[in-house]
């Protein structure tokens, strides 16, 4: 079984961004239930198709295989629910470990998050300077939930 270990965070500068190149994501859902979700995304000029488990703590199972991009632009185009969630996706090295940084446009403008994938959940890591509160066990910052209930949608009060 593939397993995806993450931990997520907001980011609250931009010191990230020096020689970030990044990469324009689109991606909406088949399925989320709030357990599993099955996602087709577009990255970059590459199709794919995720299929993730339940959440167990920071683990989940997850699968992803690339599909045509044609297909991937059509499913995006006709059989996703919510709306489709946009971003640019930016790798940033940091002390031995590659971030995950997803600007996102859209619906969801003013948001950036961080993402780190590890091999294990107790990984010890080194935090940048540009990380700010954790919100791995925030379900509202997770994508399946971004594309149905979009950050410009959420009262100020709460993010």
């Amino acid at each position: 079984m593939a397993t995806e270990i993450e931990r997520k965070f907001l980011v609250h500068h931009d010191g990230w961004r020096e020689g970030a190149v990044g990469v324009p994501y689109r991606q909406g859902y088949l399925l989320a239930d709030g357990d599993r979700t099955i996602r087709v995304r577009v990255a970059g000029d590459r199709g794919y198709l995720t299929i993730k488990g339940p959440m167990q703590g920071i683990s989940r199972s997850e699968y992803e295989y690339p599909i045509p991009l044609s297909d991937a632009e059509e499913m995006l185009s006709n059989l996703c629910q919510g709306f489709v969630v946009e971003k640019q996706r930016y790798r940033v090295e940091h002390a031995g470990h590659c971030w995950e940084v997803d600007e996102f446009h859209g619906q969801n403008q003013g948001l950036i998050v961080a993402e780190i994938e590890l091999s294990d959940p107790d990984e010890v890591f080194a935090i940048p300077d540009w990380i700010g509160d954790e919100v791995s066990r925030d379900r509202r910052y997770g994508n399946a939930h971004l594309s149905f209930a979009p950050y410009s949608t959420w009262d100020s009060s709460l993010s």
